[in-house]
């Protein structure tokens, strides 16, 4: 027993591969963004995360946690580049505390001592890591001028944030 003849057959392949490709565009305009939620930075300022995106700079996202050595390397690191990143590519930088509520407290201190001078807000709850499906940090993020996130990054090895800069000048050509 036949079950296609041909002219079914190729209907079916025909509507397959028009599903398929429309998956595909479809998935191709859905650009990813910050989500709209409120967090505290560490002096206790409530921040609406989605207004990074709406200031029409290149944004870093950085999500870390105190206890995470590979994540205060990279943020150490791209302290030392920031100014020059500012100043070449208007670049903002957020650091994302992952810390829950018993080691928030050792977040002030810590950027404090570190001098960082990029927005580091609080992210008690997870909301913010749960909104953009972070697992483990450090997991950096960067977003075009229109706020659109364009490269995600898990992990940190030593250089990784020359690979960050060649990212944010391919955004700036």
């Amino acid at each position: 027993m036949k079950f296609f003849n041909k002219t079914s057959a190729l209907k079916l392949v025909f509507a397959l591969f028009a599903f398929l490709t429309l998956n595909v565009a479809f998935a191709q305009d859905q650009k990813q963004t910050l989500p709209d939620l409120n967090l505290k930075d560490v002096n206790g300022k409530v921040v609406n995360v989605k207004d990074y995106s709406k200031k029409g700079k290149i944004v870093i996202i950085s999500f870390w946690a105190t206890w995470c050595t590979p994540c205060k390397k990279e943020l150490n690191n791209i302290n030392e580049l920031y100014e020059e990143w500012k100043s070449k590519y208007d670049v903002i930088v957020v650091a994302v505390s992952i810390d829950n509520a018993r080691n928030v407290m050792k977040v002030k201190p810590y950027v404090d001592g570190q001098a960082w001078p990029f927005d580091v807000l609080l992210d008690v709850n997870s909301d913010m890591m749960r909104a953009m499906n972070v697992v483990n940090p450090p997991h950096t993020f960067l977003l075009n001028k229109e706020g659109n996130i364009v490269y995600s990054h898990t992990g940190y090895l030593e250089g990784d944030e020359f690979t960050l800069e060649e990212k944010i000048k391919a955004l700036v050509k």
